[in-house]
């Protein structure tokens, strides 16, 4: 993806706008997604030593609101969230990871980042309408923009050329997504086409952010715009 031609912030790239507190109204694409779902349906295909494997894997995902961030005048509403993945009936964890999904309303812009404990992180991004009940996402290597961070063995062995990721709201209430990571392997002529999907069923509601949940001081009061007069997040 390449950033947009023409940018919506102005002259003034430090004032920070005023924010909505309640994230989950103002999550776009997004908002259908928060909460705590399960999937025991998962399919993931990998490379192993003279061809691919295909495993079936059992995933849990929680994603939660935070408050709205803001880099100067850019204002971003997004979900932390946290997946792990195991093989059915197994406890051992097959796959683990952590980001944010978010969202720029001025942009109509969806961002993901994404980070795994054997050494890769990236950032992918894409663009939405604010009611799209499907949207894609991809990162490249050595984009600096969105791009993908390997450690030195996965980068010289199972180098991550490109990542694309397409997620899917049903009518039902659940959400699928499929992910293509192309790995350049030394012992393959071609990249390989490593895939994951899975369909999700929520099994519990999402938590308002912090800025949307009353405080000990403010019952009765509403929630209200808690920014400070100097335009920071407490």
């Amino acid at each position: 993806m390449t950033c947009p031609e023409k940018e919506p912030y102005g002259d003034d790239i430090y004032t920070e706008p005023d924010a909505d507190p309640d994230t989950l109204s103002n999550l776009g694409p997004l908002a259908p997604l928060a909460g705590v779902w399960e999937g025991p349906g998962g399919k993931d295909e990998h490379p192993v030593a003279g061809g691919i494997e295909r495993d079936d894997f059992v995933e849990r995902y929680e994603l939660q609101p935070i408050d709205p961030q803001t880099n100067g005048p850019q204002l971003l509403y997004g979900l932390r969230y946290h997946t792990h993945i195991v093989k059915p009936g197994e406890i051992e964890t097959f796959h683990d990871q952590v980001g944010y999904w978010l969202w720029e309303p001025a942009t109509q812009t969806v961002i993901l980042t994404l980070g795994i404990p054997r050494g890769q992180v990236l950032m992918a991004g894409g663009t939405a309408a604010p009611d799209a009940t499907e949207f894609d996402v991809d990162a490249a290597v050595g984009s600096e923009v969105y791009g993908i961070l390997s450690n030195p063995f996965l980068d010289q062995m199972f180098r991550t050329l490109s990542f694309r990721m397409t997620v899917t709201v049903h009518r039902d209430s659940t959400w699928s997504y499929e992910e293509e990571a192309m790995l350049a392997i030394p012992d393959r002529d071609e990249p390989f086409s490593h895939i994951d999907r899975n369909t999700l069923t929520r099994v519990g509601a999402p938590t308002p952010n912090p800025l949307a949940q009353p405080t000990a001081g403010d019952e009765g009061a509403g929630i209200g715009n808690r920014r400070s007069k100097g335009g920071t997040l407490p």
